[in-house]
């Protein structure tokens, strides 16, 4: 079938950036948030003891995050696919003006939900309606505890505009104007931009094109490293002062909290990784062997390999918009049904073009109850895997669809789990369907490149950060020592085994300035772990086990990670058997991996 491989954005708000429909909705939102702030004045719970004024709202903070997010959502895609629209961020500016009155009202109603004593606090969670959202009201008190003076947070609040959102928004705004310079063999050189240069240093088969490109991709961020070591030295500091003001003893604690998840669960993980990633090392060894290297350098780490007369899967976006609706459905009808309708109602912005920024994600459309997909696709198996796994996470939301807002919140970690796990269906099908032993081998390459991301190049990722921000607490970190910690961070973690390092690693993953939240890297390999467990559930029982993940899934909103674990596989994610089980799988494959390149 034929897809369209591009966004149809008019169909949220036609004009882009500058759309009239899109300005009357934020005059709108404007004034229902003030609506908003006059109900929780209003509301005294020490008098008012029925549950009527709790539910208004609510009700009316779901219509609020739901109409602001939709907008937010729209500026951001446009941006990223159209990096050049300068009036994106004048539109943004906007949205974060709203969102920091909006936090700034919300601090007010968890305020008062703290000081709602517990008996009749007990008492309003036996209405029906405010039972089913008790989970994420429990949580909003209990984080409530931390919240500051209201002087002190509405002035968090503003300065968030021009201190946190303002770091991150500059980041975004440097590369989008950075351009990573290539020469083809007839000595003509093109400018591309950083995410075409980013696809194509780890993608292309000729070892020379990926050499050029990386030199210039690490000559280009080190010239603008000045920038960035400002930038994220100033982001993890504005958030190691704000909580210390709240009260957290350590800077794992936040996002600890944020993913549901103990401390123990993520020693007990990282144990398992790190005491199980011989095979991942072995597998980069003969995959050095294979491309006639004595060791990879960084950028060979996902090089495409090409065993005989068997050249590296290529994909057309139709092709693989078929193989994977194809391969979906030999998993369930609603996961395959839910892809197709995706695909042909262009929420995929795919399409390999300049003045896009690198990388990919989905989001959400929240009015609508949709997703959207945003990346580059350039044709390699790994497209369609990166295509697969954000279908997976469109699928996540969209079995959750019909529960409350509140119960929609899942976090990041658990949110890995649905991606990982349809890319795992696409990885083993192709690896199934293979029509000879060589393309088995690239096929395999393709899906241990994944595994080795997840065991080291992503610990890479935790490494570094943990150590930046334990230096970060004693002062400004430079640009020198930046670089220092994450080639040391980069060797541990690859147990020292490749020839070249990415020590600018830290200035080119978008993943270190987002402003929301920190540690954007152990979720990661939790969601992937966890869904090889899953997996390996499914394959144990395939019959109905559908309607079982999906129930799995729509649990993510309303439980912590070791409670959902108990609940739906019966396993302690505390110990660290659970995790090696899983790392277990995939060394398998580096063991058929390695018998037949030997072969």
């Amino acid at each position: 079938m034929k897809y369209n491989n591009t966004w149809n954005l008019d169909s949220i708000f036609p004009g882009g950036t500058k759309s009239a429909q899109l300005q009357t909705k934020l005059k709108t939102l404007s004034s229902t948030i003030g609506k908003y702030q006059q109900l929780i004045d209003d509301w005294n719970p020490d008098i008012e003891k029925s549950a009527n004024p709790l539910k208004t709202i609510l009700q009316q903070q779901e219509q609020i995050g739901k109409s602001l997010g939709q907008s937010a959502t729209f500026v951001q895609m446009w941006h990223d696919a159209y990096m050049d629209d300068e009036h994106a961020n004048v539109v943004m500016g906007q949205i974060i003006d709203l969102y920091s009155e909006l936090r700034k009202i919300s601090t007010s109603f968890t305020r008062k939900l703290v000081s709602i004593n517990n008996q009749d606090w007990y008492l309003l969670l036996q209405d029906e309606q405010l039972k089913e959202m008790s989970f994420a009201l429990n949580e909003e008190r209990e984080q409530g505890k931390r919240l500051l003076s209201d002087s002190e947070e509405k002035l968090i609040a503003e300065l968030n505009k021009d201190g946190l959102n303002a770091w991150s928004r500059l980041y975004d705004t440097t590369v989008s104007i950075m351009t990573i310079p290539f020469t083809d063999n007839e000595g003509k050189t093109t400018e591309l931009s950083v995410g075409q240069a980013m696809n194509r240093m780890y993608s292309d088969p000729d070892p020379e094109v990926r050499k050029q490109i990386f030199t210039n991709w690490e000559e280009t961020w080190k010239k603008y490293a000045p920038i960035f070591a400002n930038t994220i030295n100033h982001l993890v500091g504005y958030r190691l002062t704000i909580q210390k003001k709240r009260g957290y003893g350590h800077f794992l604690e936040e996002p600890l909290e944020y993913n549901r998840m103990s401390e123990e669960t993520l020693q007990a993980m990282w144990s398992a990784v790190a005491n199980n990633k011989q095979p991942f090392i072995d597998f980069l060894n003969q995959k050095a062997k294979i491309l006639g290297m004595e060791k990879l350098g960084w950028q060979d780490v996902d090089a495409p390999i090409a065993v005989g007369s068997v050249k590296p899967t290529r994909f057309t976006y139709d092709e693989s918009c078929d193989f994977i609706i194809e391969n979906f459905a030999t998993f369930g009808s609603k996961l395959a049904d839910f892809a197709r309708t995706a695909l042909e109602n262009r929420w995929v912005e795919a399409e390999d073009r300049p003045n896009k920024r690198p990388g990919g994600y989905c989001t959400e459309l929240p009015e609508l109850e949709e997703s959207r997909i945003f990346m580059t696709f350039t044709g390699s198996n790994s497209d369609t895997s990166t295509l697969a796994h954000e279908l997976g996470h469109a699928f996540h939301s969209y079995v959750m669809r019909d529960l409350p807002s509140l119960n929609q919140k899942y976090a990041m970690n658990v949110a890995e789990t649905a991606s990982t796990f349809a890319e795992t269906i696409i990885a083993n099908a192709t690896v199934a369907k293979a029509k000879s032993e060589e393309e088995k081998i690239s096929l395999l390459n393709a899906k241990l490149e994944n595994a080795t991301a997840m065991f080291l190049n992503i610990h890479a990722r935790y490494l570094f950060e943990k150590s930046f921000y334990e230096e970060r607490k004693k002062g400004i970190v430079s640009e020198k020592r930046l670089n220092e910690l994450m080639e040391d961070a980069q060797k541990e973690a690859y147990n020292n085994n490749l020839s070249v390092y990415h020590p600018h690693f830290w200035c080119s993953k978008l993943h270190f300035f987002i402003d929301e939240i920190s540690f954007y890297n152990f979720p990661y390999t939790f969601g992937y772990l966890f869904c090889l467990g899953i997996y390996a559930e499914y394959i144990k029982s395939p019959i109905g086990f559908e309607d079982k993940y999906i129930a799995l899934l729509r649990d993510t909103g309303t439980m912590k990670v070791e409670d959902l674990a108990m609940k739906h596989l019966g396993v302690d994610l505390t110990k660290q058997e659970f995790w090696a089980a899983g790392i277990q799988i995939m060394a398998k494959d580096v063991e058929e991996f390695i018998q037949l390149t030997n072969g």
